[in-house]
């Protein structure tokens, strides 16, 4: 098993350390963002329609949870808009393995996983190796740290 020590060092190797390793401050907002926009303006619906991470466009947003969301059709948004649960990814976009042990990174849109019908985003690929190693532990202990890793 991986422990925080082998994430750590793993991260370091790969010039991610700083971000992986850091803990939440305090009051960070619910949904990551990246340039204005939450998931670096990637379209979260089309994760579950296409199976793949696809930018969004300008033409196309609304504001969610304190968050500019951008969709790559009028079609997407609309799909969001009424049911924005089922398709915002996990944990407010942040890194679904950092919130697992208790702490917040970025993500890359291409570093993504839908399990259990819920899309979660991971801060790289390496990453997302890790968290892929317990997904099912990884959750139950990123359900216990969210939203408490915000703090």
């Amino acid at each position: 098993m991986l422990t925080r020590r082998h994430i750590l060092l793993l991260a370091t190797a790969t010039g991610v350390a700083v971000t992986v390793g850091n803990p939440a401050t305090a009051s960070q907002p619910s949904v990551f963002s990246n340039g204005g926009f939450a998931i670096n303006g990637y379209d979260p619906v089309a994760y579950f329609t296409e199976r793949k991470p696809v930018e969004g466009s300008d033409d196309h947003t609304l504001t969610w949870n304190d968050a500019t969301w951008r969709f790559a059709s009028a079609e997407n948004l609309a799909t969001f808009e009424a049911d924005p649960e089922t398709y915002a990814p996990q944990y407010g976009g942040y890194c679904a393995y950092a919130v697992s042990h208790n702490h917040t990174a970025p993500t890359d849109p291409d570093a993504w996983t839908i399990y259990g019908d819920k899309l979660y985003l991971n801060y790289n690929k390496i990453v997302r190796t890790f968290w892929s190693g317990d997904i099912k532990g990884n959750i139950r202990q990123g359900d216990d740290n969210w939203p408490g890793v915000l703090d």
